[in-house]
């Protein structure tokens, strides 16, 4: 990261002073955003990947063990023991899926979800609050970059997957 900052970037600088500081901008955007998650899962006494976890099953609100592995990106073996520790701690709930009998899910609990609620709800409401000093043209740029650069991310982390040794 550059120690460039936007408060210290001048108006008037060059292009490359400017997208340099919005580069790192964007990278202390998403070192904050990993500090909260970092409090959350300390918070929750779980480590990143179950505090993932969490967070998909609660964004699904039920899901299957392999479609949980799937959207984890983990083995078969690595999600049950994920599931069986947070089932432990009080954190997940394994039902029957009611729309299958043969087959089991996984939900949150509701004192997990009342937790992930306090912890993320407000930071979602000030993020809002936050967005209403734009104007609908600098949301909808706002918004683009947002989405061209979670691409990048999602091809880089794929990248990094597939590269070879040495």
């Amino acid at each position: 990261m550059s120690k460039q900052s936007p408060a210290n970037t001048d108006a008037h600088a060059g292009p490359a002073v400017i997208r340099a500081a919005a580069a790192d901008a964007a990278a202390r955007f998403g070192a904050a955003a990993d500090e909260v998650d970092d409090a959350a899962a300390a918070r929750l006494g779980v480590n990143r990947t179950d505090l993932r976890i969490l967070g998909l099953v609660s964004a699904a609100e039920a899901m299957t063990a392999g479609a949980l592995a799937t959207a984890a990106r983990l083995s078969p073996a690595a999600t049950t023991a994920a599931i069986q520790r947070l089932a432990a701690a009080g954190h997940l709930r394994r039902e029957v899926d009611p729309s299958d009998r043969r087959r089991a899910v996984v939900t949150v609990t509701a004192t997990t979800a009342e937790i992930l609620d306090r912890v993320y709800r407000p930071i979602g409401e000030a993020g809002l609050r936050l967005l209403d000093r734009y104007s609908p043209a600098e949301l909808t740029l706002i918004t683009e970059f947002l989405h061209v650069g979670r691409r990048m991310q999602l091809e880089q982390a794929e990248r990094i997957r597939t590269m070879a040794d040495g």
